[in-house]
């Protein structure tokens, strides 16, 4: 019976610290608007980025402009955040 419920408990808590993981800029609802493919690996123009920007509600571009500004949230998405500091940083 022990056994079952530390085997219950700790996947619990990983499943929840794995939601607390991810992020806005993991959420592929949050990125596809700035891609051109559904693989994300082609951004889009300046004009159409900064319009996929101005499109988001405000609580999700403050989240991901939090992310943007922390080094280790922002590393597997170095080239995005370069984009969004530049194109839509200014608001």
């Amino acid at each position: 019976m022990n056994i079952k419920n530390i085997f219950l408990g700790a996947m619990a808590l990983s499943m929840i610290s794995g939601v607390a993981l991810a992020g806005a800029l993991d959420e592929p609802a949050n990125m596809a608007p700035f891609f051109t493919d559904s693989s994300m690996k082609t951004m889009k123009s300046e004009a159409d980025f900064k319009a996929a920007w101005a499109s988001m509600p405000k609580d999700k571009q403050d989240m991901m402009m939090k992310e943007c500004q922390d080094a280790a949230m922002s590393k597997p998405h170095a080239e995005f955040c370069a984009n969004l500091v530049t194109y839509a940083g200014n608001r």
